[in-house]
Order: C-alpha cells, then structure tokens, then sequence
C-alpha cells in the first residue's frame, strides 16, 4: 500500500514538473485536427502553400517573426498584401469561424511543425483573446 501512495505522488510530482511542455504537445495535438479541417487545402499538407498565392506556413519569417500578426490572420481572416520569405501574397483568407481556444491550438501546431520553432513558448486562449480586429 505505501509503495502504491509513493508511485503516485511521483507520478504527480512528476507531472508537476513539465505541465508547459505537456500542455503545448496537447495544444499542437488540438491544433493539428484544426488544420486538417480548415488550413490544408490552401496551405497543404506540409505546410509549403502554393507560390504566389497561399502563402506557406512551413519556415514562414512572417509566422515567426510577427506571431501576432499571423493570429490576427487566423481569427479575422486577412485581405491585402503580404511579403513571406521574399515573396508577395495578395489574396484574401477567411475569417475560418473557429473559437479562440482554436486559434491557439492551430498556431502552436503551425509554429512547432515544418521547421518552425517557437522555442516552446505557447499561444494561449487568453493572448488570442487580446488580438483585436483594426477597423
């Protein structure tokens, strides 16, 4: 009986220890079915875009330079130009109708996939809630 007491304050210890990492590979998980649903068929599977008219996700200096920009992309849908490594996109993406829950999840996949690296610092509801639309 003590050894099972003692197995599972480890177990919870332990999982107290790394809960962002965790949540993040959750969140990418979420994230990852969000795409599949709403970004593939313009962004591709791989995340390479189709040249001159979706942008790609894959090793995007836009996506991780200006992260908020890209946020504000997914939750209000984007028109106008946009440079992405070296080249310029005009055309207009949706506004995909997704709750902020998702728009954290899809952007953490997006910044942790294709040779991105967010160095593991996590999009949350919260920091999507903060986006807001310019008029």
């Amino acid at each position: 009986m003590k050894s099972i007491f003692a197995l599972l304050t480890v177990a919870v210890f332990c999982s107290a220890m790394l809960p962002q990492d965790d949540e993040l590979a959750k969140s990418m998980e979420r994230g990852k079915m969000v795409y599949s649903e709403n970004c593939i068929s313009c962004h591709m599977g791989t995340g390479e875009g189709v040249t001159a008219t979706f942008p790609p996700l894959a090793k995007s200096d836009y996506l991780m330079k200006t992260p908020e920009l890209a946020i504000k992309a997914i939750k209000y849908g984007l028109i106008g130009k946009i440079k992405v490594n070296g080249v310029d996109y005009d055309n207009m993406m949706p506004n995909p109708g997704i709750g902020n829950d998702e728009i954290a999840d899809v952007t953490n996949y997006i910044m942790n996939t294709w040779g991105n690296s967010s160095e593991k610092k996590m999009i949350t509801e919260k920091m999507v809630d903060e986006i807001k639309e310019k008029k």
